[in-house]
């Protein structure tokens, strides 16, 4: 308890000296007038990236990558916002005396880390962030800053993701084991499932692979862009006579619905980093776990932080107290900036 009272001093002290601070409506900063990632509607947004989490509709005016907006629209409709503006990477503006830019976080396809200088101090809000390759998006770029803002979604040390391309081979296995069954796998719809479809065909699985309908808008999208995914189709294309040795993919939350009751012989699986969690796979009542995450795990985001070196690092949404005090003895200034309204589970 004394701890965690220490780390609260310590966020109120840094953010009312600051030019940035913590609002209901999400982290602001005072001279550019500007909200991050704001989880209520503001006059003035610049967005991360386009999971619902983090992106959300009603803002008056929005400053973003060109794929955030796109996948916005897709989302939200045309009118998601009144106005939008689009920001290339590393391509820098001001707004007030603020300077503003967005460098990738290999998180999803169009996700960027937001850099802002003011008056010689420059911070680095990573938003959601990956190390690992992934050709479905722009690499994470490490950005020199005073102040660096790091999530914590697996900021434990249980948290070590295995190789994305070992995990694929497991479905693969199973595939090839279970040839009577068809497989429903749970992935997010923007973002993990695309990777999954990516990874697949870079090993060689070339058959088609079936989506749930909530899953092809942004499949499509990403198509659309020069991301090649292979054949893909609707599952409602898929016969029912068919339906062994087939790979269907789903949002998670189907895995347990009507929708999934129509396929018999199945084996269900869930692409994420939780999938180490034992007791989330027997929650879930899943057969085949695959740990793939779109989050980068314990060991690289010390090694980002390592990388960047900042004078002080602000730790949001996940594993705070861990990670900091991991960092205060690695030497570096550390607390919590407990940010609300982002979700541990979405990936």
């Amino acid at each position: 308890m004394k701890n965690k009272l220490i780390y609260i001093y310590l966020m109120i002290k840094f953010l009312n000296s600051s030019w940035l601070k913590k609002k209901k409506e999400g982290l602001y900063c005072i001279p550019g007038d500007f909200f991050i990632d704001p989880i209520l509607p503001v006059k003035n947004a610049v967005i991360t990236h386009a999971h619902t989490d983090h992106a959300r509709a009603n803002n008056t005016n929005v400053l973003a990558t060109f794929d955030t907006i796109e996948i916005m629209k897709i989302r939200y409709g045309e009118n998601f916002c009144e106005r939008y503006q689009i920001i290339n990477y590393n391509e820098k503006l001001y707004i007030s005396n603020v300077s503003v830019k967005l460098i990738p976080a290999g998180h999803i396809i169009g996700s960027a880390q937001i850099c802002l200088e003011y008056k010689g101090h420059k911070v680095v809000i990573s938003g959601d962030y990956k190390r690992v390759f992934d050709k479905t998006c722009a690499e994470y770029q490490i950005e020199k800053c005073h102040t660096f803002v790091t999530e914590a979604t697996f900021g434990l040390p249980v948290f070590s993701h295995p190789r994305d391309v070992d995990e694929i081979e497991k479905l693969i296995n199973s595939l090839l084991q279970n040839d009577k069954c068809i497989h429903l796998i749970g992935v997010y719809a923007l973002g993990k499932c695309q990777r999954v479809i990516s990874l697949l065909r870079d090993i060689g699985y070339n058959e088609t692979i079936y989506v749930h309908t909530a899953l092809l808008k942004i499949s499509e999208y990403y198509v659309n862009r020069g991301i090649d995914l292979g054949k893909i189709k609707k599952v409602s294309c898929l016969e029912p006579s068919n339906f062994s040795n087939q790979l269907v993919l789903c949002p998670p939350s189907a895995l347990n619905d009507r929708w999934s009751r129509k396929f018999k012989n199945s084996i269900k699986g869930i692409v994420s980093g939780w999938m180490n969690i034992k007791q989330r796979v027997k929650q879930k009542n899943i057969q085949l776990p695959i740990v793939i995450s779109d989050h980068a795990d314990w060991d690289d985001i010390l090694l980002t932080v390592k990388e960047i070196n900042p004078n002080q690092v602000l730790v949001t949404h996940g594993r705070e107290e861990a990670l900091i005090f991991q960092l205060q003895s690695m030497g570096y200034k550390s607390q919590a900036l407990n940010l609300l309204g982002y979700e541990d589970d979405y990936e």
